[in-house]
């Protein structure tokens, strides 16, 4: 992920539409695999993934297990290729103004609902204004309650006026999901989910599964190649490899670590890691509970894990130790940041005692799912050895979202957190355990906030002053500890020899417009 000028992408209009294939995100290899077989892809059938976590309808509009199901169902405005640069969605093209404080699109003017209603500006003011909607929960909130002003040219011209200019306002667009007005509430009610995308949302049977099928008048002309999908809800992680290696499913983004490393050299399947570093795994502290407040407990905590263990025990290998929450690819990233905390129990003991600390027990939340509770046993052991009592709450994932949302966290949680693959200002404005505003942690901090608003209220990302605020947003983070960063790692996609054309895009919605199965 390369840190290009937004001037440079955004000046002049993008344009054609109509030959986008929206293949963001690939591995090289995949890619190289995909042009060999691009010639012919084969038509019909019906796509099985295998998930280990349900669907939440009322987080629709927020990053969470629902991205397997927001890009088949919706679109969004505009898509990022593997650069960042953003290409022509439901937009054909844009310019945005020298000051970065209005954006004006031109809309495809082909696009219908599946309800039959006809895609125009109307519903782009309408995908704002829904995600500046608090009662959404939607991550990018504050980067959609920038546009203040909306003025229509027609049906398919539309220019949003923005209160300042923002560095991350393509992050906004690739994570905007444009659904239908009129039944939004049925959508977040799980009722049913109508936009403009490859399939349309059929049957739904809560923890068991979802049906998709074709959209035969889907703008994207010829697809998509797939009939239908099927997404299988498999909590259980054996189950989950079983159904993969019986054929019962096609496709599964959440296989265990362990479990790849077992599968890699099996013909049978295809393992494809995504390096944008769009998840990484840490331990989050409410600074408000016992203990915990002192930020020499926090670093403590950060010393006596061992990352290097996590990686090569609970993720099989694959992922990056690191301290600070960005990928390589990141304009963020420095290899002192990543290696700033190390495994060193001694020096973890000495914080709690310069802390007046000799032993305490601190309850420590974690996800249900195997590699969940995988983590958190590791972590708990590394945090004993240094006077550390842990007492593991193991909690489903929705109950677990609406808490980070809530602010009801216990004294530690573990979990992963995506929007470090991004712009950098987008992690501290809009990821709930980072945010600058109201964070899972309950920190705050005016030196903290002033940076993050300086970084994010600018029209460009990667000059010498913008890198500088962002190593000053990685130093706060470093010193301060509420969010203590464990191991960043991409998605990885485990998908049987027949599957073909499935992507991911930055926020790891699934794209299957050119997916298809060989025969």
């Amino acid at each position: 992920m390369h840190s290009l000028s937004r001037r440079s992408l955004l000046r002049g209009s993008l344009a054609a539409a109509g030959l986008v294939t929206l293949a963001a995100c690939r591995s090289a290899a995949e890619s190289s695999s995909n042009a060999a077989s691009a010639a012919s892809p084969r038509r019909g059938g019906t796509l099985t993934v295998a998930t280990g976590i349900d669907f939440t309808p009322s987080l629709l509009f927020a990053q969470s297990a629902n991205t397997l199901v927001q890009r088949l169902v919706f679109n969004t405005l505009t898509r990022y290729d593997d650069q960042l640069k953003p290409q022509p969605e439901l937009a054909t093209s844009w310019q945005l103004t020298d000051d970065g404080r209005s954006i004006t699109f031109k809309l495809r003017e082909d696009v219908f609902f599946h309800s039959g209603r006809k895609f125009t500006a109307d519903d782009v003011v309408f995908a704002v204004k829904n995600l500046q909607n608090p009662v959404r929960s939607a991550q990018l909130r504050a980067t959609a309650a920038a546009v203040t002003d909306f003025r229509k040219n027609g049906d398919h011209e539309l220019t949003l006026v923005l209160a300042h200019p923002v560095s991350n306002l393509f992050d906004l667009f690739e994570f905007m999901i444009i659904a239908d007005s009129a039944t939004v509430e049925d959508a977040v009610a799980g009722k049913q989910l109508i936009g403009t995308g490859p399939f349309r949302y059929g049957e739904r049977k809560p923890g068991a599964s979802i049906s998709l099928t074709r959209n035969e008048k889907y703008w994207n002309p010829g697809r998509p190649y797939l009939d239908g999908v099927e997404i299988r809800i498999i909590p259980q992680a054996d189950s989950l490899l079983s159904s993969l290696k019986t054929g019962q499913s096609h496709l599964s983004y959440n296989v265990q670590g362990k479990d790849i490393a077992v599968l890699k050299d099996n013909p049978q399947f295809r393992i494809k890691p995504y390096d944008t570093g769009s998840g990484a795994y840490y331990i989050g502290v409410n600074v408000t509970a016992e203990h915990v407040g002192d930020k020499r407990v926090r670093q403590a905590i950060a010393w006596a894990v061992d990352r290097d263990r996590l990686v090569r025990q609970a993720l099989g290998g694959y992922g990056l130790a690191s301290s600070a929450p960005w990928p390589k690819s990141s304009p963020a990233y420095s290899d002192a940041g990543a290696t700033r905390y190390g495994h060193d129990p001694a020096k973890a003991r000495e914080l709690l005692k310069q802390a007046g600390l000799d032993t305490i027990t601190l309850p420590f939340a974690h996800s249900a799912t195997p590699e969940g509770t995988a983590i958190a046993q590791i972590l708990q052991y590394d945090l004993k050895q240094v006077g550390i009592e842990t007492v593991l709450q193991p909690t489903d994932s929705p109950t677990m979202q609406k808490q980070l949302i809530s602010q009801t966290m216990p004294a530690l949680w573990t979990l992963s957190h995506g929007f470090a693959q991004l712009h950098p200002a987008t992690l501290a404005v809009s990821a709930y355990p980072f945010n600058e505003a109201k964070n899972s942690s309950q920190f705050t901090s005016p030196a903290y906030t002033d940076i993050v608003q300086r970084a994010w209220n600018r029209s460009d990302s990667d000059s010498a002053e913008a890198k500088a605020l962002y190593q000053q947003i990685t130093d706060a983070l470093l010193d301060e500890e509420f969010v203590i960063d464990l191991a960043i790692a991409g998605e990885i996609e485990v998908a049987t020899a027949k599957v073909r054309g499935a992507t991911l895009n930055k926020f790891n919605y699934l794209n299957l417009d050119d997916a298809y199965l060989t025969a």
